[in-house]
């Protein structure tokens, strides 16, 4: 006959077995578990850094400030202060009205990010991207370019030139941009106004 010690552990060994198999984890949870999902306010910016493949920590040191203010602007959708916001808008060629668009950051949808692009990377290793919005977009989100050709209306290959050689859409296209993306398109093509074939110097 079992002694209680030993039925203690049965025990405590069968209800690790059932979480495991309906929770998906063990009882085990790590004091310090790194996130996976983060919620994202500022989407044009982390657009930006993620085409330029600039990680918030690098961005953070660029501009001498800490990585939690960085993470604030992109996650939390906070403004910097004129010091800090003129710095981020000279180290990443783009005006505040882009980068710290204030109606754009209370009325944009907060949306959880995925991990790291599997579609966009061969994009970017391809050729050259002009148009780093909106290929960061396609990033943050994690869409495939047939993904968004598809749900926009046009050919994948129109959608590619509009990455690749800075192309500016009709003003149909650009609407059908605006609607699908809910950022301004102003904003979405502003590589074709501002500097297109440029990239950020890391």
């Amino acid at each position: 006959m079992p002694t209680q010690q030993q039925q203690v552990k049965h025990s405590i060994e069968a209800w690790s077995l059932i979480n495991r198999k309906y929770l998906g984890k063990g009882v085990r949870v790590k004091r310090f578990r790194r996130p996976t999902r983060c919620q994202i306010r500022n989407r044009v910016l982390l657009a930006i850094l993620m085409a330029n493949d600039i990680k918030l920590s690098q961005l953070a040191e660029k501009l001498g400030v800490s990585s939690r203010s960085v993470s604030a602007w992109v996650y939390e959708g906070r403004i910097p202060g004129k010091n800090n916001l003129e710095k981020a808008c000279d180290y990443l060629g783009y005006p505040r009205h882009i980068l710290f668009r204030e109606e754009l950051l209370e009325k944009s949808p907060v949306i959880c990010q995925p991990e790291a692009s599997r579609f966009m990377k061969r994009t970017l290793t391809r050729s050259p991207v002009s148009n780093r919005i909106l290929t960061g977009l396609c990033m943050v989100h994690d869409l495939s370019v047939s993904d968004v050709s598809r749900w926009i209306g046009v050919h994948p290959g129109t959608f590619r030139k509009w990455l690749h050689q800075g192309t500016l859409p009709s003003s149909a296209f650009q609407d059908k941009a605006e609607q699908f993306f809910r950022i301004p398109k102003s904003v979405l093509f502003a590589d074709c106004v501002l500097h297109p074939n440029k990239k950020v110097s890391r």
